[in-house]
């Protein structure tokens, strides 16, 4: 059980690190900010917020089920 815990939180951090990564860096930004000085394009988010939590959650899925049981 132990095992399946682990390679669930990797995954799930795995495809969190993806999620944030990909809506920071290559998807199409969500929104452009038109200005007098400029324009800049601002990215999604709320997708890399989610994709963080998912990679915080994966990780401490991960490392609680490998971690060794306490002893009395």
């Amino acid at each position: 059980m132990k095992i399946i815990a682990s390679l669930a939180g990797i995954l799930l951090a795995t495809a969190g690190g993806v999620v944030a990564y990909r809506a920071a860096f290559v998807a199409p930004r969500a929104a452009v900010v038109i200005t007098e000085t400029g324009v800049r394009e601002m990215p999604d988010m709320s997708r890399i917020l989610a994709g963080i939590a998912l990679l915080v959650a994966g990780a401490c899925l991960a490392f609680f089920a490998l971690r060794p049981p306490r002893r009395p």
